[in-house]
């Protein structure tokens, strides 16, 4: 009797540490890619750029060159190389600076962090926007490099109205 009431503890034990284990595993978070869009995106590229001093880090500017747009949507943010950032609307063209906290002078890759809801390769990002109050994601391949940038006095500001905050520039009108 005593053995059965051992055996009965240990399979009600080793159920509870089973459903333990389960429900505390990190869950992937899936987002789906909407296809087609009701916009064109262009090519999107990037610069690395880091700053010269100490405490200013290192980042990556992101220009997303987004034509035939409708009013009623609203892109948001972009996600690239594990870092998101706001994509900020200027002289009809997105960009977003996005800031590694990393304390090298050069820029190296972030660590996927455990609220990241995206697995993309180092050429890929994805773009959030919103088309009739739904939140939808754009993923966006064969992201090109521009040449990268040394910011002397610390790192840029999306909301400077310098010209001298982007470096880099794809003019091209084509589309």
């Amino acid at each position: 009797m005593k053995l059965l009431k051992s055996a009965c503890y240990a399979i009600v034990f080793a159920g509870i540490f089973a459903t333990t284990l389960q429900c505390a595993s990190p869950k992937e978070v899936t987002t789906t890619f909407e296809k087609p869009t009701s916009f064109k995106v262009k090519s999107v590229y990037f610069q690395e750029w880091y700053a010269g001093i100490k405490v200013g880090g290192t980042g990556v500017n992101v220009f997303v060159p987004v034509v035939n747009k409708r009013s009623d949507i609203t892109i948001d943010s972009v996600y690239f190389k594990n870092l998101k950032g706001k994509l900020v609307v200027k002289d009809d063209k997105y960009f977003a600076i996005l800031k590694n906290d990393s304390p090298y002078y050069t820029f190296r890759g972030t660590q996927k962090s455990d609220d990241y809801p995206f697995t993309l390769n180092n050429n890929e990002c994805a773009i959030r926007y919103i088309e009739n109050g739904e939140t939808k994601y754009l993923k966006v391949v064969n992201v090109r490099e521009m040449e990268g940038t040394y910011y002397e006095n610390g790192p840029p500001s999306i909301y400077d109205n310098k010209s001298s905050t982007i470096v880099a520039t794809n003019d091209d009108d084509s589309e």
